[in-house]
């Protein structure tokens, strides 16, 4: 793994002097002010630099609404990062274990078409709006649970009350994890979060090749009991999931379990807590959340807008090609900021206000085109549930002390802790 430690080495000493210009300042994504407020930063770079070439990721990274969206649709940009020209940025897969690597490699994330095309097809039959929605009441009660578990708190803190706890139950429930095998799930999920973010992982290892043994015992058990007494679950339909005789693999079995906990986990918590931030200081917005089912899609749109729980994704040049008037030559990275691309001024009216009335919101945080979020609906879900829950039971919740730090990622952006004074409730008043 020494390649991948040269890579964090090569990143941090040189990316945040080179990623930008003098004349624009310098974008230093490990810099505490950058995780603090990015959409700064992010505005100057659509204004002087919307097509930029970092020298040190030998690629472009692109800002506007407008160019984010057509990549994101556009075949040609890929998802195989091994066909990148900076080989050696990604060697770090053909170092891991070969069932681990496969695992890594076969990942919806990883993956281009024809295979592409054929895994999601086969997970989209299990992973259906149906069964998401059975899950609707499930959730609304966990909710409530950890809300009254908050409450009996002497320090209330959202993400670790809230945030942190519910996507995960929620995922555990959905894979058919057992209540004995979840013990260890959020640190599996912390663990597998650097393969979201290799740069800035400080994950060892052999830590995730652990985490990857004792995740995939587990789902293994579970999809032995499902191949041998069927439920109309996704786990049920994951394992016999076939197209004229085509199933998923082993390996790409494993990967969506991985994946699922990862991305299903991390996303959502992010959105909780980003949410929340975003309502506690702008408290008079929250009665949104209260005026019906569609104010409160409309307002959770808005939120994932506002600030992004996955800010920056990535493509690879699969030919030569133009973009926004620049040459872009097959194998260069082409960085992809989503969070500047949802701020942009050409696309969203007031793009840095919260508005939870919002209603043309095209907003980018959950990917575009072929590889649009598999999890999409079950995050929207989970945050009207747990959003409408919290500022109904406290309408006048408030921050104590100091919100963060911010995580450290390239990629994802979150709070690592909330802390709120729960003000009394009519229910608990009454």
């Amino acid at each position: 793994m020494d390649v991948l430690r040269a890579l964090r080495w090569m990143v941090r000493a040189e990316w945040p002097v080179r990623l930008l210009s003098p004349a624009i300042g310098r974008y230093n994504p490990f810099h505490p002010d950058f995780r603090k407020d990015p959409y700064r930063v992010y505005r100057r770079l659509q204004s002087e630099a919307p097509v930029y070439y970092s020298r040190a990721l030998r690629g472009f990274i692109l800002s506007r609404h407008d160019d984010v969206t057509r990549v994101l649709a556009d075949p040609r940009m890929i998802c195989d990062r091994r066909q990148a020209k900076v080989a050696q940025d990604f060697a770090v897969f053909d170092s891991m274990r070969p069932d681990f690597g496969q695992a890594v490699v076969r990942s919806l994330l990883m993956l281009d078409a024809p295979d592409h095309t054929r895994v999601r097809r086969l997970v989209s039959r299990a992973f259906t709006p149906r069964v998401v929605e059975r899950l609707s009441d499930g959730i609304a009660a966990r909710v409530s649970a950890l809300l009254d578990a908050m409450e009996r708190k002497p320090d209330p803190d959202v993400i670790r009350d809230l945030a942190d706890p519910l996507p995960l139950a929620v995922i555990a429930d959905l894979l058919g994890i057992p209540e004995e095998d979840r013990t260890h799930l959020k640190a599996w999920s912390n663990d597998f979060v650097g393969l979201l973010d290799p740069i800035q992982s400080e994950a060892d290892p052999a830590a995730l090749e652990r985490a990857f043994d004792e995740l995939r015992a587990v789902m293994h058990r579970v999809f032995a009991a499902r191949r041998s007494q069927p439920c109309d679950d996704l786990v049920s339909g994951l394992v016999q999931a076939g197209d004229q005789g085509d199933v998923l693999s082993e390996a790409e079995l494993d990967s969506l379990c991985v994946l699922l906990l990862v991305a299903g986990n991390e996303t959502t918590t992010n959105l909780i807590g980003n949410g929340t931030l975003a309502l506690l200081n702008h408290p008079a917005q929250r009665h949104v959340l209260r005026d019906g089912p569609e104010a409160s899609r409309r307002a959770v749109e808005e939120l994932l807008r506002y600030d992004s729980p996955i800010q920056a994704t990535d493509r690879v040049a699969s030919e030569d090609l133009e973009i926004g008037g620049r040459r872009v030559r097959k194998g260069q990275i082409v960085g992809l900021l989503l969070g500047a691309a949802n701020r942009d001024p050409a696309v969203f009216r007031r793009p840095d206000e919260l508005d939870l009335g919002r209603e043309d919101n095209p907003h980018l945080a959950f990917g575009h085109g072929v590889h649009f979020c598999l999890g999409a609906q079950l995050a929207r879900l989970e945050g009207r549930h747990a959003l409408g829950a919290l500022f109904e039971r406290y309408p006048e919740i408030a921050a104590t002390g100091t919100a963060g730090p911010w995580k450290r990622s390239l990629v994802l952006r979150g709070l690592a802790s909330l802390p709120v004074r729960l003000a009394t409730s009519s229910r608990a008043a009454a």
